[in-house]
């Protein structure tokens, strides 16, 4: 009879052991937490696109038709049949002050309304910064290409979004070729036709009136 109970008690011992902890006290052990790999820090895409060396910004001052849009920013996705003649104006910069005052005139409910902006110059040529409220929240500009008094690509770098723009100096003279070396520079960012957005080239805005003057960042 002893025998019996000795292994009975051990039989015990061994299913106690063999029973999951959850049927015992219905508490579930929980996996060690694992510590996730180190994010890689993301490349920046202007950086495949660096300004020429010799770019002078003094002679990109002066006035500038957009002309051309390939962007994959909302806005333009959801509006880009409807946009608005545009217009910028480049002032600056000066020995005592390394910025670049920038007017953008545009309609808006069939008003002309001025957008005044200041792009930081940067220790490289050819590359400015538009100050956002934050610094994750500025705006990257590279001058990618001009010839100053015919046309401009630049490219504008918001939170890792790129939007590449077609300027030029009058809504007459801007050639096919130039035209079409845009849509190949805007292909290497991933910005097909689906994304190309023409501006219209006639009835651009002339004088502001003062309360349609803004200072604020263009969403595109």
């Amino acid at each position: 009879m002893m025998g019996v109970c000795r292994c009975v008690l051990v039989v015990l011992a061994l299913l106690s052991l063999w029973v999951p902890a959850e049927a015992i006290g219905g508490a579930r052990s929980r996996p060690k937490p694992q510590r996730r790999p180190p994010t890689k820090p993301k490349d920046n895409p202007l950086d495949s696109t660096p300004p020429p060396q010799n770019i002078d910004i003094h002679r990109m001052t002066g006035t500038w038709y957009l002309l051309n849009a390939a962007s994959k920013c909302s806005y333009l996705i959801t509006r880009g049949t409807s946009v608005e003649p545009t217009v910028i104006t480049l002032t600056g910069p000066s020995d005592s002050d390394q910025t670049l005052s920038v007017s953008t005139k545009t309609r808006h409910n069939h008003q002309c309304w001025e957008i005044l902006q200041v792009y930081h110059l940067t220790s490289t040529p050819g590359k400015l910064t538009l100050k956002g409220a934050r610094p994750e929240l500025n705006t990257d500009i590279v001058i990618g290409e001009t010839d100053y008094t015919g046309y401009a690509v630049l490219y504008y770098q918001k939170q890792g979004r790129i939007t590449a723009k077609l300027y030029s100096r009058s809504v007459d003279n801007l050639s096919e070729p130039v035209l079409a070396k845009f849509e190949q520079l805007a292909e290497k960012h991933s910005l097909g036709l689906a994304y190309l957005f023409p501006f219209p080239t006639y009835s651009h805005c002339g004088n502001v009136d003062q309360d349609h003057i803004i200072n604020c960042v263009p969403t595109c």
